[in-house]
């Protein structure tokens, strides 16, 4: 029995992507596509990939990394993919709470403006 195919539309829809966007990552080679005609076909195997590309672009990762992950699993095997695939998230959570820390700090430092502009404002009508 073959595996079961979805079209082109259907990818879109089901991972909420543009067809720009499914077509870029066709262009890049992180998938791979059956054509028939001019029409494409994806199965489980492309269905995973497009799970991990919007997983990785979720958490921060670049389209190159992701490419490289998926790249590694192919030629080295999943041992190999796991191991840098840990580092490389060890790397991207350290880089997330940086830029959390720094989010925190920014939205205290607008807070407090903001509070201080209110206070003047109420001042002058008050």
């Amino acid at each position: 029995m073959s595996e079961p195919q979805i079209s082109f539309k259907d990818m879109c829809a089901i991972f909420v992507v543009t067809p720009r966007t499914l077509r870029y990552y066709e262009y890049i080679e992180l998938l791979n596509p059956m054509r028939e005609g001019r029409s494409r076909f994806y199965g489980p195997r492309e269905v995973a990939r497009m799970t991990l590309i919007l997983r990785g672009r979720k958490w921060g990762f670049a389209l190159e990394q992701i490419r490289q992950w998926l790249l590694i699993y192919e030629e080295e095997g999943t041992q190999t993919q796991l191991e840098i695939w840990i580092e490389q998230a060890d790397m991207q959570l350290a880089a997330l709470a940086k830029q959390r820390d720094e989010l925190d700090e920014a939205m205290k430092e607008l807070k407090g403006v903001r509070d201080q502009s209110a206070a003047a404002l109420k001042k002058k009508s008050g």
